[in-house]
Parts: C-alpha cells; structure tokens; sequence
C-alpha cells in the first residue's frame, strides 16, 4: 500500500518517516521547492531526534512539490496542512480546502481512496469537506496527533491514544497503521469528525487549565512567604488521583504553536453556538498575566541588581520554536526594564531582539530558574 502525504513539515515528515520505517511506500508533497529537493538528497536542518537519521535510512520515500501526484499514486492520503489562527481564534482552513479541490480537479480514477485530516480543524470542517468528497467516492476521517516539539517521534510512538473521527471501510486500515507505528499498544477512541474535532481542542483546552491552575497556586504561595513549599503543595495536590501530578508543576506557562491557539479556537466555536465559555479565554489570559508576576517575583530576588541568564528562551527546551513562548516574554520584559539578558542556547537567536547577549556570561549573572 502507498500512503501519501500534503504537507511534510515539523510534524508531517515525523509521521512519514515512521510510515516508511514499517514497511509502506511513502509519497510526500509540499509547496517549497528546496525543501523538496533537500528531502529527495535525503538532507533535512532539524533539531528533532531521529529524524535525520530516518531521512538517511528511508528507502520507500519520494518529496514532491506536486499534490496531484500524491493523490493519483496513493491509496491513502493524509493532510498535515499549515491551518492558522484568523483573528476571532478560529482556524484558517483554507489550505485545507485546496487539497480537496485538488481531489475533485483530479482527471483520473479517484473513488475508493481515502482522505485524512490530521492537521488541527475547527468542528465541523470535515463533515464539510466529507459533503464534497462523497460524491467522488472518498471517505474523510479526521486524526490528528498528540505531540510536543522536540520529541515528535517518540510522542507517535508511544500515544496514549489514537483519535479517529469518521466512518467507511477504511476505518480498520487507519487503526492498523498505528499499530504498526507504534511501540505500545494505543488506546483507539472513534466517533464522528465532528466529536474528534472537539476532543482535539477540549484535551489541549484542559492542559491549560491544569496548567494554569497550577501556576496561580504557586502565585499564591510565593506571595504568602512559602515559596519553598510550591513543590510540595502541587505535590500533594496531585497524589490526588481525580486531579493527578502531569502538567500540575510551578513554572513559565504554557506556549508554543499548538495550546494557545486551541483554547482560542474552543472558545470561538463556543461563541458560534451561542455559549460565552470564558474559561479558555481566562486561562489564556492569566498564562500572559503569569509573566508579569514572574518578572516582578525575579527582580525582588535579584537583590544585587545583577544582569539575568536564561538557558533557553524557546517556548520549549531544545526546540527552535519562539512563536508564543513564556520565556521569551519574560525576556523582553527584562530587556525593557533595562536589564542586560544573556541566553545560554542559541538555536533561536535569528528569531529574537538584538539586544540578547548570547552564549555563556562574562560576569556574575542572576539564573532565571523555576
């Protein structure tokens, strides 16, 4: 069976690389021609682990620029489209669209293939492009990946679950794969693209608020003189099994390109039905509140007035992502109170103002640490 793939960036050359490794002939497209030309020499600047030595192994792998040949060569078809935020914090799905337009320009046999959305959709885009795909015979389901930056890899590997949203004849093809690419074996939860949709969305949504919840109680400690006991008070409050320990931790927030934007997008969907959910909005609100309280808590700390060291200001450590990130705020923060800012990793530097400091300090520096 050939897979292909619309879309080979961060997350879609991952899945197409371990599409490879278990044995399918993979096919992926995507729209910038040196990137094209640099997978095809099996060449790829990544700060992912494994991925470049996957590139090199790949013997089933061919880039193109050309998503018609994706569809008229393969069986089954996956989407990793870019769908940016618009401005009331819906999806822009635009690119998505133009794949399915692709599909239905096609001047060959397309019935019987299958069509998989695996970037992040607002609900009830795919029952959408399902209407307009029926009629050519494609089934479209709905799986998205839960990953972070940086540990892409392992995040496909060992998935709490699997989601599916959709139903037809390909719905066991799609669950056979995963068990294929995976390492342990996944919890599957299937139901409508709609549902999944929102399943998507409402995970990342609680993340955040956990998050957040989190964050606020270790405010609430540090202003009551007990900052050394945040740990323990998160600790014990999470040996709780109804609220559990993952992502209740003190620290910087929450960032990156993926769980800003989906409370967002939870809270536009709302608003669409008619509901004023305000929660996703509040937490998104107080995580860019959180900063604030953080660089007053540092320069207190600070009582020799020195200059600040971060070790990264990525939204992550070892990634090369700044889009959203708590750190790189609190930097800035820094930097216009007039503080000198050195930062130890340099992967973003392009990325960030001029007035960094990069590299290991020449003096006495104050370490923002949590």
């Amino acid at each position: 069976m050939k897979i292909g793939l619309i879309g080979a960036g961060r997350l879609g050359i991952c899945l197409a690389l371990l599409l490879e490794k278990a044995g399918y002939e993979v096919i992926v497209s995507d729209c910038r021609d040196d990137y094209v030309t640099r997978l095809n020499n099996r060449i790829i600047n990544t700060n992912e682990p494994q991925v470049v030595e996957m590139l090199d192994d790949a013997k089933n792998f061919v880039a193109t620029l050309d998503n018609v040949e994706v569809i008229k060569n393969c069986d089954i078809i996956y989407t990793l489209v870019p769908t940016p935020s618009l401005l009331d914090g819906s999806y822009d799905v635009s690119a998505v669209w133009q794949v399915v337009e692709d599909f239905k320009n096609c001047e060959f046999p397309i019935h019987g293939k299958t069509f998989v959305v695996g970037c992040t959709t607002n609900p009830g885009d795919c029952e959408m492009f399902q209407e307009q795909l029926s009629a050519y015979g494609i089934d479209v389901y709905y799986n998205p990946e839960f990953i972070a930056q940086g540990s892409i890899i392992k995040d496909l590997q060992y998935a709490d679950m699997v989601l599916i949203g959709g139903k037809g004849k390909h719905l066991d093809i799609i669950e056979k794969i995963y068990t294929q690419i995976q390492i342990i074996e996944p919890k599957v939860h299937v139901m409508s693209t709609t549902a999944a949709e929102l399943v998507k969305l409402a995970v990342n949504c609680f993340l955040t608020t956990k998050i957040t919840y989190a964050n606020m109680v270790g405010e609430v400690m540090a202003l009551s003189g007990r900052e050394c006991e945040i740990s323990k008070v998160l600790k014990a409050i999470g040996d709780d099994t109804r609220v559990g320990s993952k992502y209740l931790k003190f620290g910087y927030g929450y960032g990156g390109p993926c769980l800003p934007r989906d409370n967002r997008a939870f809270a536009a969907h709302a608003k669409k039905l008619g509901l004023e959910y305000n929660l996703g909005l509040t937490t998104d609100s107080f995580n860019q509140e959180h900063s604030k309280f953080l660089v007053d808590w540092f320069v207190n700390k600070n009582e020799q007035n020195l200059p600040f060291c971060f070790h990264y200001v990525s939204y992550k450590e070892d990634t090369d992502i700044i889009e959203e990130s708590q750190q790189y705020r609190l930097c800035l923060e820094l930097l216009n109170l007039g503080y000198k800012v050195y930062v130890m990793d340099d992967l973003v530097e392009s990325q960030c103002d001029d007035r960094i400091i990069w590299g290991i300090p020449s003096e006495e520096v104050f370490w923002i640490e949590l």
